[in-house]
């Protein structure tokens, strides 16, 4: 495989070895765990697989329950819960080890006219993306140099993002800031031109940068982190025809962070700023002493 878009598209591409079972890879990153995203994409891979294909999804649920091992299989099975007239349902377990680490159930629903249409305007207007840095760029431009551990992640990273607001470093610069995010999104190459593909892909990027809201009045995005930080639950509905392979905006908040979790919503737009998807999702945060630089992607 020769561009990390290539690898994402190898990523979701699940083995199957019994009817409704399937297993995926994990690659061996210098994570603690398993990036939930992939976890996630690849479940819905395994819901998708078990459909006749006619039938987009609309709906996800998922908890994260266990943190996952990077470098071992992950299998996952799947249960054919509902297969009726207008909608299919899946629910999918996700094992390692023997473990179950994620469920996530799936709702698949056949196209349709509907009665009428409305869609709320975006709360921004954001400017174009490639007139935005990348964030190899906003760090180089910070520090001087990119640091070899986040150019590693930067060759391995399926996504460009670029953060409609310049990062902030220092807690003089998060000082009143709100918690709020957005970032533009496309993969660094093409994905083909399977539907599911781009949707398990979408749903990959979608845990990237979500949490990020949660974060921002709190401390810097990039740099020394103050807290472990995982995924506990995900949802997504899926409103539009979409190609993860073009640039996508992902607006995201947080209205409220209490109780050791914060609360993230997103909503994901087209360049024209026609809603595609939207997103929820908690975070679980405990404070420890800084011991590592952050990363592009929270671990789940």
């Amino acid at each position: 495989m020769n561009t990390p878009a290539d690898r994402l598209v190898d990523l979701l591409d699940l083995e199957q070895i019994e009817v409704n079972i399937f297993r995926g890879r994990s690659p061996q990153e210098s994570l603690q765990r398993v990036f939930g995203g992939q976890v996630a994409g690849q479940a819905l891979v395994a819901a998708g697989r078990t459909t006749e294909g006619d039938r987009p999804v609309h709906s996800l649920h998922a908890y994260f329950l266990r943190p996952g091992r990077p470098g071992v299989p992950i299998v996952y099975q799947v249960e054919r819960v509902r297969d009726g007239r207008s909608f299919t349902t899946r629910r999918v377990t996700a094992v390692q080890q023997g473990r179950t680490i994620f469920n996530l159930t799936a709702s698949f629903h056949q196209p349709e006219q509907g009665a009428f249409e409305h869609q709320l305007p975006p709360r921004i207007d954001a400017p174009a993306p490639e007139t935005l840095p990348t964030v190899a760029e906003e760090i180089k431009e910070h520090l001087g140099a990119l640091p070899e551990q986040w150019e590693r992640m930067a060759r391995r990273q399926p996504f460009d993002i670029r953060y409609v607001d310049r990062l902030r470093w220092t807690a003089e610069e998060i000082k009143d800031a709100e918690p709020r995010s957005a970032v533009w999104m496309r993969a660094v190459g093409p994905l083909g031109d399977d539907p599911l593909v781009h949707t398990c892909a979408l749903t990959y990027a979608s845990d990237m940068t979500l949490l990020d809201a949660v974060r921002i009045p709190v401390e810097p995005l990039w740099g020394p982190r103050g807290f472990d930080m995982a995924s506990l639950d995900h949802a997504m509905w899926f409103h539009r025809p979409f190609r993860a392979d073009e640039w996508f905006l992902y607006d995201q908040e947080s209205p409220i962070a209490t109780g050791g979790r914060g609360l993230a919503r997103g909503r994901i737009y087209d360049i024209e700023g026609r809603l595609l998807v939207s997103v929820v999702q908690e975070g679980l945060f405990r404070p420890h002493a800084p011991r590592h630089m952050g990363t592009p992607a929270p671990d789940a």
